[in-house]
């Protein structure tokens, strides 16, 4: 048996139908840049993550991009971010001019909110969570935190669309949420997409501005800036896969019951809390055996994956950068293992997971 750890394919013959419908339509009025089914999908998507406004933009990493900008961070003005995540998260702070300043994980593998007033100086303007593997940060604590001390909160929220917290979604805790929409994503395109969330009118309006080169009516540019629009065939098909994403998420966390209960007494498997929706984006656990586990998996077939394997302040390019205290990001790095959880496996495929993982411990 083959197990991948995606399966980015469409084989839903309704949801195909309507996907190839939807372009068949942009095509034919040809409004391939911010057109009708653009908007109606900004419309959509604040809706669904509870806030005012949403403005759709290239990717993920414009989404961060585009955040930062709209809150005009000047050279100096630091960032405190975890430092487990995708390099686009760091990637973002740095290209507008802040400094980033990291503070250490939980177990959890989200940032630990409570080192988060120790790292706070004069020169502190904004927190960046990041909801990692599609669990939420302590958002309250975070928050609180930001009151207390005048600070901006950008939630990274490129893995953990339609996670909640008390009923709150994700992307709707901060001043800004961002989020990725590539064909990894739970709600995914079909190329590179993403959307920043806010309550706030004028950053919107600053936005919309930033992501068309910083043109105001797109004639007259007032801020230099990128090219980072959603196009319109991207934005009517994600349209379309906000209709079927429940039925995503529900496959996902059903498998991921299925691997903790049956796994919980030989790997640290991702543990939600009573208040919080996990969407699973991966079903990541922790193993002082990750490398023998993963080639004993290979061995059987089965792909995984390590997100991510070099933290961000250890990357090459950001090697200038001070050592920073962060213990248990530096321990669970190296145990962090991706099982396969995507909504295309079938039962038998999952049985065949957990036999070989249990395999593998000897159970």
């Amino acid at each position: 048996m083959k197990v991948p750890y995606r399966d980015l394919s469409v084989t839903n013959p309704k949801q195909k139908q309507e996907l190839l419908r939807v372009v068949e339509k942009v095509l034919s009025h040809g409004k391939l840049f911010l057109g009708p089914e653009h908007d109606q999908f900004e419309i959509e998507l604040a809706e669904y993550c509870q806030t005012q406004y949403a403005v759709g933009v290239g990717s993920g990493t414009d989404a961060l991009y585009l955040a930062f900008r709209s809150l005009e961070l000047n050279p100096g003005d630091e960032v405190i971010l975890p430092p487990l995540s995708w390099i686009a998260s760091l990637n973002a702070v740095v290209l507008c001019g802040a400094t980033p300043v990291f503070v250490d994980i939980t177990e959890d593998l989200n940032i630990n909110a409570e080192l988060i007033p120790n790292a706070i100086t004069s020169k502190t303007k904004a927190i960046l969570p990041i909801h990692f593997t599609g669990k939420l940060c302590d958002m309250k604590r975070v928050n609180v935190i930001a009151e207390q001390h005048g600070l901006v909160v950008v939630e990274d929220a490129a893995q953990s669309f339609g996670a909640e917290l008390d009923g709150k979604k994700a992307g709707s805790f901060g001043t800004l949420g961002c989020f990725s929409m590539n064909p990894m994503k739970l709600l995914c395109a079909y190329g590179e997409a993403g959307a920043v969330m806010t309550d706030d009118l004028q950053l919107a309006k600053k936005l919309r501005s930033l992501r068309y080169a910083g043109t105001i009516n797109k004639i007259d540019c007032n801020t230099p800036s990128i090219n980072g629009r959603l196009d319109t065939i991207q934005a009517a098909m994600l349209s379309i896969n906000l209709k079927y994403l429940q039925n995503k998420i529900d496959r996902l966390r059903a498998i991921a019951a299925r691997y903790t209960e049956n796994l919980k007494d030989l790997i640290v498997c991702p543990q939600p809390t009573p208040s919080t929706r996990h969407v699973y984006y991966t079903y990541t656990i922790l193993t002082n055996r990750r490398d023998e586990l993963q080639n004993y998996l290979t061995s059987k077939n089965i792909e995984t994956q390590i997100q991510h394997p070099i933290l961000m302040p250890n990357q090459t390019a950001y090697h200038h950068l001070p050592r920073y205290n962060i213990p248990v990001a530096e321990k669970l790095v190296d145990q962090i293992l991706c099982l396969p959880n995507h909504e295309h496996l079938n039962d038998e495929q999952v049985e065949y997971v957990m036999v070989c993982i249990k395999e593998f411990f000897g159970k």
